[in-house]
């Protein structure tokens, strides 16, 4: 049996080391989520191991839990990248949160308290004056995950901020295209409407606001992609044109 000062000593060495993982671990996510880190970004560990005066263990620790959070690809004998999804993933993404989200509110939204609504109302009214887009997209974050909350389905929670993580960048893209094409600061009527839902304990009502918002966004993805597409279409048949024109055909 170990001698009970050894086995302190390896207790704090675990703990030391979780500490100093989580640590790593909260300041990627905070530089990928805020758009520092750029997704397909090479990560190289040795060199995040020197800044945090660590070995390479915590550092793997750090990355193997922010790809179980959907923001880090870790691929054998190659290395480790920020997580990246083309418009068709993202879009296949947006779909799946049509049905899990909506369900994540109508379960949360009967055991938020006074307390959490004060809150999310405060969250809206800085949203509708925020003036810089990464301040805008921190605040959606924040608002709509509180909203979720409540729902006692812990495995439900993990998968939509999995989703969530994944999509940041493509949502921040979105914004900056669409609502925020004339400046900042702009209000969002869904916001308001699914304020009126959860302050008057409708769950049903939150449930389909929530629906109509997230499908919204899926169909302005669809579009942009469709008209970017349909420009490199475009594009190409000129260039074809101009090649056959070239040469005689």
């Amino acid at each position: 049996m170990p001698e009970t000062g050894q086995s302190s000593e390896t207790l704090s060495a675990e703990d030391d080391g979780r500490l100093l993982s989580a640590r790593i671990a909260d300041e990627i996510r905070s530089a990928v989520l805020s758009g520092e880190m750029r997704p397909g970004g090479r990560i190289r560990q040795e060199l995040l191991a020197a800044r945090f005066g660590a070995s390479r263990i915590p550092v793997r620790e750090a990355l193997k839990q922010l790809e179980n959070e959907g923001l880090v690809v870790l691929a054998p004998n190659r290395g480790a990248w920020i997580a990246d999804v083309n418009s068709e993933e993202s879009i296949e993404v947006y779909k799946i949160r049509e049905v899990v989200e909506p369900l994540a509110i109508f379960e949360s939204v009967p055991n938020l308290t006074d307390a959490d609504i004060d809150s999310m109302d405060e969250t809206v009214r800085e949203m509708e004056q925020a003036m810089t887009l990464e301040e805008y997209i921190q605040l959606d974050r924040a608002f709509h995950l509180r909203t979720y909350s409540r729902a006692r389905m812990p495995q439900l929670l993990a998968m939509v901020e999995r989703f969530w993580n994944s999509t940041q960048h493509f949502r921040r893209q979105l914004v900056k295209e669409t609502f925020a094409k004339h400046g900042l600061p702009f209000s969002d009527p869904h916001h308001l409407l699914l304020m009126d839902a959860i302050r008057g304990r409708d769950a049903e009502g939150a449930r389909n606001i929530v629906h109509l918002h997230i499908r919204r966004t899926r169909m302005l993805i669809q579009t942009i992609d469709g008209s970017a597409r349909g420009t490199t279409t475009g594009r190409r048949h000129v260039a074809i044109a101009s090649r056959s024109r070239k040469v005689g055909i």
